[in-house]
Parts: structure tokens; C-alpha cells; sequence
């Protein structure tokens, strides 16, 4: 992984964001489409935000989420419903948002369905995720009930998981479709996470499950 420290939070924040909307110029002028995958949770927002008043041609990027809740985006627990706070605003509007949730009681009922809507936008051009403290990414939580499912090479584009961590029910991409991004970049703030992650590089993937996306991920970190 290559690891990337910036004095304070608000210099990441902007870096980022400007290195993830030249990421995605770059895509839409070589193929015409981009596709954006983001995490849910309040850590990111600047960067979205940010992201929201760029001038791209934003008609052509697709954006999805690397996991979500189960539960309906009027919940305020809902990932779906942050991203069209944060980033499907301004400029952003005209992004097209392939949804990772859909009005079912489990994400079982429904997961077939979203995978298939998923399919067209892969790879993925430019990938953002964040860590838990317990090496957690996306919702590959340690410990989880399908995560040695999650982590196979041969694992479908999404699946349901269930963990203590995780609250409610999630569904989640899976580590080869986050691995197999194009451009993968990991936000983590504080001591503690900068010390997570540097034990996740000596880690299996079973135990450290950020650690299946880390070959090629620059780490972006500030205290």
C-alpha cells in the first residue's frame, strides 16, 4: 500500500477530493463513463461535498455505495440517504445512483436484483472506503457470518451479512469487486485507526478484512 500523511484533516479532505474528480475526468475522457463508489457514515462528507460542486459530466458517472444498511432510506441510519445529502447534490445531481437498497424485508429477497443492476458499472473507476478501528471495511466486519464468503475469489458481486458490529442486517460488495477497482483510496483519521491499519498489512484478510483491498490502496491519513 502506499500511505499518505497530511498535516491536518481539512488538507486531506480537499487533496482527496481533487485527486478522486481527476481520477474520474480521466475516465470520462478515455471511455465516456466513470463510476464512483463511496462509503456511507459522516467521516467522508467533506469530500463529497466537495465532489458535489465539481464541474464533471457527472450524466456519465455512476455512483454507488460500498455497503448499506438494510433499512429504508427515510431512516436516518441509512447510507442512501447521506449520499444524496452529500454528494447528489449541485453539480452531482445528474449522477446516476445505482442503489444497493430496495423495499424488501432481507437483502436476500433482493440480491439478485441489485447485483444486476451493478454489473454494467464495474470495475469500479475510483474507489473510496473507510476502516473501523477493528480493521472492518465496507461491511466485511471480522467475525462476520458470510465473511469467509465475502473474501473468496470466486465471492458474487454482493452478499447479506450479519455481524454483531454492524447493527441491522447489510449488504455489502464483496473483496474481490472492491480489490478489482481501478483506483482504490482508503480514509482513516486518528492514532488509533493509523495503528489498525499498519497491524492489518501483517493480518490475514479472515482477521483483518481491510487487508484484502490493501495491495493497491493508497492510505490517506491525517491525525
Amino acid at each position: 500500500m502506499t500511505f499518505l500523511e497530511y498535516p491536518d484533516r481539512e488538507l486531506m479532505m480537499l487533496s482527496l477530493a481533487d485527486r478522486i474528480a481527476g481520477e474520474l475526468a480521466d475516465f470520462l475522457r478515455r471511455e465516456g463513463r466513470a463510476s464512483l463508489c463511496v462509503p456511507g457514515g459522516t467521516t467522508p462528507g467533506p469530500i463529497l461535498d466537495t465532489l458535489s460542486g465539481v464541474d464533471l459530466d457527472w450524466g456519465n458517472v455512476a455512483v454507488f455505495l460500498n455497503d448499506e444498511r438494510w433499512v429504508a432510506e427515510d431512516n436516518p441510519r441509512s447510507n442512501t440517504r447521506l449520499l444524496r445529502e452529500r454528494l447528489l447534490r449541485g453539480k452531482a445531481h445528474l449522477a446516476r445512483l445505482i442503489p444497493l437498497y430496495a423495499p424488501a424485508e432481507t437483502p436476500e429477497d433482493m440480491l439478485e436484483a441489485l447485483a444486476d443492476g451493478l454489473r454494467p458499472h464495474l470495475p469500479i473507476s475510483v474507489l473510496l472506503l473507510g476502516m473501523g478501528a477493528d480493521m472492518h471495511t465496507a461491511s466485511l466486519f471480522p467475525g462476520a457470518d458470510r465473511l469467509e464468503e465475502a473474501l473468496s475469489a470466486q465471492a458474487p458481486l454482493l452478499l447479506p451479512m450479519r455481524a454483531e458490529a454492524a447493527g441491522e442486517p447489510r449488504i455489502t460488495l464483496t473483496a474481490p469487486v472492491l480489490a478489482g477497482a481501478m483506483n482504490i483510496h482508503i480514509l482513516i483519521t486518528g492514532p488509533e485507526k493509523r495503528a489498525a491499519i499498519e497491524r492489518a498489512a501483517g493480518l490475514s484478510a479472515q482477521d483483518a478484512p481491510v487487508a484484502a483491498v490493501l495491495k493497491n490502496a493508497t492510505v490517506h491519513w491525517a491525525e
